[in-house]
């Protein structure tokens, strides 16, 4: 029998809050990081979620002396410290990092080939800058990285490989991926609306998201949240368009449901991908309704904190526990107006709400689907 995996402790970083707390402040309040800002050149603005660089700044130097990190590495920083102090790091703890394109803006800056654009190097700067003991692992697997992140931890532990995780995910907003995601006219022209008649596209975001993981429970832990189930399916449909059968979706949330030996009538709450592009949305419902999970309530972070690439699977999984904790649903933003073609019960008010068993699922290009089933204990 595999040894149960918890998670017992997390943080995050993001344009409402530099911890858990202020962000959940934030969205009870309906607050969103959305907002128009210049990131390039000689183009008009687009809407994305994007944290203040001088409150970054302030933040990071009340904390830390050494200032030889890039922007990005301060918002990992700071992610992580808490967690650090509050947990041990041994021989036997692994560090993983979660990103898509890590410090992708070096190339902007340096006319050649900077090592602190390698995703390995990142993520080695990181972990000796903590002290870990074991070489890092890096995800980085388009938009299911952080949820990956957590399956990668979970079955590390189970195969005995480590005995404990710290999971760290983040990306940035850069001109690079503002460009990428434009190019295929996937940017929407207002702020994002996930299942929404009226959507037309995404925000970007930026955040980082850390979580300890752990298969040894102590008397100091506030929370747990077992991870019964994980799984990663490949649709093999498109380089960048979902399948529009929902495919390899479907399938990830199906095996992540049998190995956590639940049914679809147990889970109380979905925390969907929701990006608010026409065919992401639709394929998701449609996944959904295979699995008669047309009815559980559901939401979307993406009208809160835009689209944040290897961090979004990560800081939403951090948003669903804390709901559960709460025993709050937090309502899908800006949608108005179904906009897919099956049913689903999307959350449209903060309401009370009895949460035990959290699906988490994510979506990605290259046709990467993810899903995770988290019991709150």
């Amino acid at each position: 029998m595999n040894k149960e995996i918890y998670i017992t402790d997390y943080n995050c970083v993001t344009p409402l809050g530099f911890d858990v707390e202020a962000n959940w402040n934030a969205l009870l309040e309906g607050k969103s990081g959305v907002a128009l800002h210049k990131i390039i050149d000689n183009h008009e603005a687009f809407f994305v979620s994007k944290i203040d660089s001088e409150k970054l700044e302030e933040k990071f130097n009340k904390h830390f002396d050494n200032q030889n990190f890039t922007r990005l590495e301060k918002m990992f920083l700071l992610s992580l410290k808490p967690l650090i102090e509050r947990h041990s790091i041994s021989d036997d703890t692994a560090f993983i990092l979660s990103t898509t394109k890590g410090n992708i803006s070096l190339l902007k800056k340096e006319n050649t080939l900077p090592e602190g654009v390698y995703l390995s190097k990142l993520a080695q700067k990181l972990a000796v800058f903590f002290g870990f003991k074991t070489k890092p692992i890096v995800v980085s697997n388009a938009c299911v990285s952080g949820v990956m992140a957590i399956s990668v931890a979970k079955n590390m532990i189970q195969a005995e490989k480590y005995k404990d995780a710290f999971v760290v995910a983040g990306d940035e907003i850069s001109e690079f991926v503002i460009s990428g995601f434009n190019s295929f006219q996937a940017i929407g022209s207002e702020p994002c609306k996930p299942y929404d008649k009226n959507r037309n596209g995404i925000n970007l975001g930026e955040a980082t998201a850390s979580v300890y993981i752990t298969s040894e429970l102590n008397q100091k832990e506030k929370f747990k949240f077992k991870i019964l189930g994980d799984s990663g399916i490949n649709d093999a449909n498109h380089i960048s368009g979902p399948s529009r059968t929902g495919d390899g979706l479907f399938a990830s949330v199906q095996n992540a449901m049998k190995e956590a030996k639940v049914s679809s009538d147990q889970i109380d709450f979905i925390s969907a991908h929701g990006t608010a592009t026409l065919y992401n949305d639709e394929m998701e419902a449609i996944a959904f309704n295979r699995m008669n999970l047309q009815n559980v309530p559901l939401n979307s972070m993406k009208g809160y904190y835009g689209h944040c690439l290897g961090a979004s699977g990560l800081l939403e999984s951090i948003i669903s526990m804390e709901s559960a904790l709460k025993n709050t649903l937090i309502p899908s933003k800006n949608f108005e107006e179904m906009g897919v073609s099956q049913d689903l019960n999307i959350i449209t008010e903060n309401q009370s709400a009895e949460i035990k068993y959290i699906l988490k699922t994510a979506s990605g290009f290259g046709g990467c689907n993810a899903a995770i089933v988290l019991e709150k204990c």
